[in-house]
């Protein structure tokens, strides 16, 4: 047998001196198999490390106990709401499989469905999809997406409360004394960037403050667009005094742009970003943001996906979790 060839169950009877339907037996816990033969059979597979095929699986059992998680790149975001769900398949019966696109999916709306095709029917008993651009996907199993781009819909859904999250960071800014304040925004096709732009205009609004278009550059959640925007903005005639970013990288762009022109956070610039990713923490100044809480968000997912998986009844499929503000040093008084 090659090194790098496949154990199958045939390379495990054959070295265990076992016929391949003992060996199924074991596998399966079945009778019909004596103590010492089993503990010899077992003994063997992990000495191969064999791992039987979960298309065999599939086809013989219609489950696999595997969940695929499909994320369009492997972020922030999508990293840290990892770990939370993670954490939720623990002692589930469940393993964890993620199908990145490698952060091809930017111009190409509907990628979910097509990396879904290639592991229905087989591989996983049912899907995370994380921020996907369309709902209306044809699966055939259990599906939950988190963050999805129009909001909530037929498909269970898990978020969090975009809308209130931006006002606060905003209310945070105003309360600090700042009336120029800009936006960074986030993707135009998001529903979570929408929300987030509709909080910064509705809380300026209130203020009495008249919102100056000037003052709304794309960031859309990328640190190189971001970078591009804070330029745009700190190097302006009347350039603002506070940044509310859509997300941290993108206020982490902000803050960089503006210690490359020779301005002071917060001294001269105040930022506040949106997530509170491990990097905002890290951030020179320590990164003001609001918090949602992302690795909570994978953790729900994967909780209402196995719901769904067993079939349970489940009161509620649209799930959206609150923020808060986490004020730390890149805000301080006008």
């Amino acid at each position: 047998m090659k090194p790098s060839s496949r154990v199958t169950i045939r390379d495990v009877a054959a070295t265990a001196g076992v016929s391949v339907a003992t060996v199924s037996k074991v596998l399966n816990a079945r009778y019909g198999v004596s103590a010492a033969t089993s503990a010899h059979v077992q003994a063997v597979i992990r000495e191969l490390g064999y791992e039987a095929s979960l298309v065999a699986q599939s086809l013989r059992n219609h489950k696999t106990n595997v969940i695929g998680i499909l994320v369009a790149d492997l972020e922030p975001f999508s990293t840290e709401l990892l770990k939370g769900a993670a954490k939720a398949i623990k002692g589930t019966g469940y393993e964890l499989v993620v199908y990145s696109a490698g952060g091809r999916t930017v111009d190409h709306a509907g990628w979910e469905q097509r990396y879904l095709s290639r592991l229905s029917g087989t591989l996983v008993d049912g899907a995370v999809l994380v921020t996907p651009t369309v709902v209306d996907v044809e699966f055939g199993q259990a599906v939950v997406a988190v963050d999805p781009h129009t909001g909530p819909t037929g498909l269970p859904t898990v978020d969090s409360d975009n809308l209130a999250g931006a006002r606060t960071g905003v209310r945070h800014l105003l309360d600090l004394g700042h009336r120029r304040i800009a936006l960074i925004g986030g993707r135009p096709d998001l529903e979570s960037a929408k929300l987030r732009e509709q909080g910064y205009r509705d809380e300026l609004s209130d203020a009495g403050i008249e919102v100056d278009p000037e003052l709304i550059q794309p960031g859309n959640y990328d640190a190189e667009d971001s970078t591009a925007a804070a330029r745009r903005l700190l190097e302006s005639p009347d350039r603002p005094t506070a940044i509310f970013a859509a997300n941290d990288i993108s206020a982490l762009a902000a803050i960089e742009v503006a210690g490359a022109i020779g301005l002071k956070v917060p001294q001269d610039l105040s930022v506040v970003g949106f997530d509170n990713v491990p990097e905002a923490a890290l951030a020179n100044p320590p990164l003001t943001t609001v918090e949602q809480p992302i690795s909570e968000m994978g953790h729900r997912a994967i909780d209402l996906l196995i719901q769904l998986i067993h079939g349970e009844q489940v009161q509620n499929t649209h799930i959206r979790l609150a923020t808060r503000l986490v004020v730390r040093q890149s805000t301080g008084a006008i």
